[in-house]
Parts: structure tokens; C-alpha cells; sequence
């Protein structure tokens, strides 16, 4: 089902996976584009340092995962 590197949160029903960039302009390039796709998953939760970002993944409709967080972690990678 999960697309590589995508991982399981403890104690939690989401995906996680960390991203790295050879800079801050190409890791922010890379959360607009991801920004766009995301727009219908509600509980798109990511956080930027410098060149990594880290997204997770859960839908709060369904208190927890849903098909759209597996379809948009396919997306994202």
C-alpha cells in the first residue's frame, strides 16, 4: 500500500516521511507544488528546516488514515 520510505506514526493512524533538499529554495519549490495537490486532504500536517521537510499524513474525517493520504503520498513522491 505505502509508497517507499513512508512511514507508520506511533500511536497514531497517519504516514510519515522526511524529505531533503539541496537547499531552502528547492525544499520550499517542492511544498508549493506538494500545496497545490494537497488543497483536498484536511489533516496535511509538515514542517520545513532549512533543506527538509517533513510531511504526515491522517484524515480527520475518518479519525485516522484514508485512501487520499495513500493516493496523495503517491502523489508527493
Amino acid at each position: 500500500l505505502l509508497t517507499a520510505d513512508w512511514l507508520l506514526v506511533q500511536g497514531r493512524d497517519a504516514i510519515t516521511k522526511e524529505f531533503q533538499f539541496t537547499d531552502f529554495a528547492a525544499a520550499f519549490g517542492f511544498m508549493s507544488r506538494i500545496a497545490i495537490a494537497a488543497e483536498k486532504v484536511f489533516a496535511l500536517s509538515w514542517s520545513n528546516v532549512y533543506n527538509r521537510v517533513q510531511i504526515t499524513l491522517s484524515t480527520h474525517d475518518c479519525s485516522g488514515l484514508s485512501i487520499r493520504d495513500i493516493n496523495l503520498a503517491k502523489v508527493i513522491d
